[in-house]
Order: C-alpha cells, then structure tokens, then sequence
C-alpha cells in the first residue's frame, strides 16, 4: 500500500475538482469493479475506508486481486462489536495486506463522557452526534490528512438518504474527490460476488445485521424493515447518520467541514 505524501503534492493537482468528479462519474458507469478501481488509483493517494461490512469486505478483495494502490484503513471506534474486531485481522491474513486502525483520542472521548456519560447518546440527537463526531469524525479527519481522493463502500440500496450516491462526486467540505464503486451495485449481486470469491463475512450479516456500525447504536433488522433500520434505531429521524457521509448529493444536507489533521496530530 501507498504511503502518505506531502501536502505539498497535493497542492499541484489544480485538476481534483468539481469537473474532474463529473467526468470520473460518467467515466466509471461503463467500467466493472476491477477496473473501477484501477482507474481511481491512478489518479492519485486514494483512501479506502472499511468498516468490515459485506460491501467493504467486496472492495477489500478487488483491491488485493489487483494489486491497486490504495492505503486501506478503519476506524476502530472502541466499541465495534467483537467479531468485527476478529475479522480485520482475518482479512489482513486472507490477502495479505495491512488495514491501518485509527482511534479516537481519548481526551476527545473523555470530553464525551464528562459532558453526556458513558452511553449518553441514547439521550439525545445532539449527544449522538458528539459521540459519532469523537470517535468517527475525528479519527476520519486523520485518516484522509494526505489524500486526494477517498473510496467508499456507499450503494444506493442501502437507505433513501443514500439513494442519488454517485460513483464520483467533489467533497468539498474535506476538499477530496470522493469515489463510492459500489454506488449503482445491488446486495444481491454482492452477496453473489463475495460467495463466488470467497470473501471473508461478518457473521454478524446471517444474525440479520446487514449494516454494522458500534454494538451499542446497531442491532438486527426486523423483517420488511429497511437494511440501515438498525442503526440509531431509537431515533425517529429516518435520515439518521453518523456524520461520515453527510454531503449535499448523498443526504440532502450539508455536513460540518471536517479540519485536517496537522503533521503533529497525525
């Protein structure tokens, strides 16, 4: 896997815009997953983000099979369910690659337990937003310090919130270009493609989680429900989410610019 570069570089891609988005949007319909991600690879440092969900496990597998170069890294929240802990090592050791955990700092959870408690977040929308903002938002922002571009598992499918994804679109809250491969994929043909390769799986998917996120804020769909009923399932607002892929062309409302992390804080 690559790694980070200066922001210097960075710098002199006056190209990673608005217009470049566009034209990878459209370039990226006609091509297949392989070849999605190559292409998006050559671009510049892209970024991929797993959670160790069924579409990130998906994307994991074509990065390895061809050798693409995109750093891959998680956010290991603190309170992930055990068996997601289990398989990013199982998946590191199935293809051979290594997927770079970021954590919240503690100050910053410590911040949040003083003010809401320890599982304050089932208070309130805002206490929820201040857990997700310490222990996502912030260890994201480290996470993509030096990328041009971040990589995605969003699919359409997955909620209404997500239902216009591109395949490409300008971040401009984080100043990436921001790529989601599977946008137009269906779960049927993931759950297809990851049985044919053999992909390692949550086992948490067959206990009816079809999205997974903290075990504290995530538990299994009852039948008829949608796949992202799970989460924040005591909230009524059904455009519920963490924060991560608040954008004006995926939710309809337009997330909090995330800083960069400084090279001290990386």
């Amino acid at each position: 896997m690559s790694k980070p570069h200066s922001s210097k570089a960075r710098a002199s891609r006056p190209e990673f815009g608005p217009r470049l988005a566009a034209q990878l949007n459209a370039e990226l319909a006609s091509m297949p997953l392989p070849g999605r991600i190559l292409r998006v690879a050559s671009l510049g440092r892209a970024v991929f983000t797993t959670s160790l969900g069924l579409e990130d496990q998906v994307l994991t597998s074509v990065i390895a099979a061809t050798r693409a170069n995109l750093r891959i890294v998680t956010l290991d929240t603190g309170r992930l369910f055990a068996e997601t802990e289990t398989l990013i090592g199982e998946t590191e050791a199935q293809y051979g690659l290594s997927i770079e955990v970021f954590k919240p700092w503690k100050e910053e959870v410590d911040g949040f337990v003083a003010l809401y408690g320890m599982n304050g977040f089932y208070d309130s929308v805002e206490a929820r937003h201040a857990c997700c903002h310490a222990r996502k938002l912030q260890p994201l922002g480290r996470a993509l310090a030096d990328a041009d571009i971040w990589v995605t598992g969003l699919r359409r499918g997955q909620s209404g919130n997500r239902s216009n994804a591109p395949l490409a679109e300008w971040d401009a809250d984080r100043g990436l270009l921001k790529v989601n491969p599977l946008a137009d994929q269906s779960l049927e043909a993931l759950k297809a493609r990851a049985l044919a390769d053999d992909v390692p799986i949550n086992p948490l998917h067959a206990r009816g989680f079809p999205s997974i996120g903290c075990e504290p804020c995530t538990r299994a769909i009852k039948p008829g429900e949608p796949e992202r009923a799970g989460r924040w399932w005591w909230e009524q607002d059904e455009r519920r989410e963490c924060g991560l892929h608040l954008s004006a062309s995926v939710s309809g409302s337009r997330a909090k610019g995330q800083p960069k992390a400084t090279a001290s804080q990386v």
